[in-house]
Parts: C-alpha cells; structure tokens; sequence
C-alpha cells in the first residue's frame, strides 16, 4: 500500500475546464471610512475576487495521485488541460495569476490514473490523439471464471453453485454478443443479489430466477437478435 492522498474526479459531459482547475467564486469587499480629524474624512472601497482551486488544481499543487474516473465522459476541450500537466508538468491557468503565477508547477510526487469506456458506449466522447500520446494504455479485461464466481458469492452470499451457473450464462452470452454488447460482472452481480433477495436459486425450473434473467439481461439481449427475434425470446 503507497498510503498517498488520493483526489478522485468523476468524467461529465457538463464539465468545464473551470471544474478542473478552479473559478473566480464570490467577491470579498473592503470598505476603509476615516474620520479620526473632524475636519478630514477620507474613504476608500476596494473589491477583489476570489479565486477558488478546484481538485485538479489541488492535487497538482499538493502532490496526490488523481484518479480521473470515465475521464472520457467529459468533452475534449475541457481536457486539453492535462496537455501541459502530463508533459511539461505545468499547470496553466492564466485567470489564476492575480493570486500568484498564471503557471503553477506540478508537484513532483503528483500521478495520476485515467480510467475509461470504449468509444462504442453510449455517453462518452473521442478521446484527442494529443491526450493519448501522453497516456500509457492498459486494456482491463473480463476476469476469468473463477475469479467472476468468487466475486458474485462474495457480493451476493449465494452459494457456489448458484453463482457458478449465473457466471456460465454470462459467458455464454458474451460469447453471443455483436457490437460490444456484452454483459459484465455488474450483470452477475444483480442477477445474485436479487435472487438471494428473493429467496430463490439458480435453476431454470425455478420461476423467480426466471424472470430475474428476463428483467436483467434483456438490455444486454434484446439487440442480440436470431432469425429477426430477440435472443431472450427463445429462452
């Protein structure tokens, strides 16, 4: 365990590079009335902004490890920022020189994560070839079998033997699957706890695991079609 500090950020197609880095928020007002002399008064008024860093910011500045969830989620121009962070390890952030530099140097103990969806989901956006270049790509795969029953019992505290048949459809309909529709762990994982919420077991003459498959991995079937029919139809 590297006990670090960790900032997490969560990808949004609404974001703003102004959500990474920081905004002007809110103004602070000074009001100075001197009438120490009778005769003299004097006043002065002076407003100022105030500038806000956002997470980005902070973990630049303070060294954490970032971890940019479904950094694709969010809009290629409010990323352009991490150009500069990840390659010269400099922050720019031009509105933020009124508190200090325009620039603010990386912190050298600042890392960072990205993890994303592929292009074919729904929801997330083309990633910019300048962004990738400074990126080392580790392509996530399913886990194996064993691994997958291991962790729908864990989740779920079904038995063995139930989460070993909900794991092997699963497999069986990825092996199916056309245009990267394929179930995930996720999907086994529903399927178990719902069951074992239900009181039922992983047999196909038991009604109630039935129409738990139906609800749950029609989703995942219905653009999987047969002879013009959705493959959950001739289940």
């Amino acid at each position: 365990r590297l006990e670090r500090p960790v900032t997490l950020i969560h990808g949004d197609d609404e974001f703003k590079t102004s959500d990474l880095i920081g905004k002007h928020d809110g103004y602070r007002k000074r009001k100075l009335y001197d009438n120490f002399i009778h005769s003299v008064v004097k006043s002065e008024e002076e407003m100022q902004s105030i500038w806000a860093d956002n997470r980005l910011t902070s973990a630049c500045r303070n060294g954490h490890v970032l971890i940019y969830d479904e950094f694709n989620r969010s809009r290629p121009e409010a990323n352009n920022v991490l150009l500069s962070v990840l390659q010269e390890g400099i922050l720019s952030a031009p509105k933020r020189s009124r508190y200090g530099s325009g620039h603010l140097e990386v912190h050298p103990d600042f890392c960072a994560i990205f993890t994303s969806n592929p292009e074919e989901y729904a929801g997330v956006h083309k990633t910019q070839d300048a962004l990738m270049d400074r990126l080392v790509t580790i392509q996530i795969h399913h886990f194996e079998r064993e691994t997958e029953i291991k962790i729908v019992e864990a989740r779920s505290g079904i038995p063995r033997k139930d989460a070993e048949i909900i794991i092997d459809i699963i497999g069986k309909l990825r092996n199916m699957g056309v245009n990267n529709h394929r179930p995930s762990i996720r999907t086994g994982i529903m399927i178990a706890c719902i069951l074992a919420h239900r009181g039922g077991h992983a047999a196909w003459d038991d009604p109630i695991f039935l129409r738990i498959c139906q609800d749950v991995l029609n989703t995942n079937t219905i653009k999987i079609t047969r002879d013009g029919k959705a493959l959950m139809q001739e289940k």
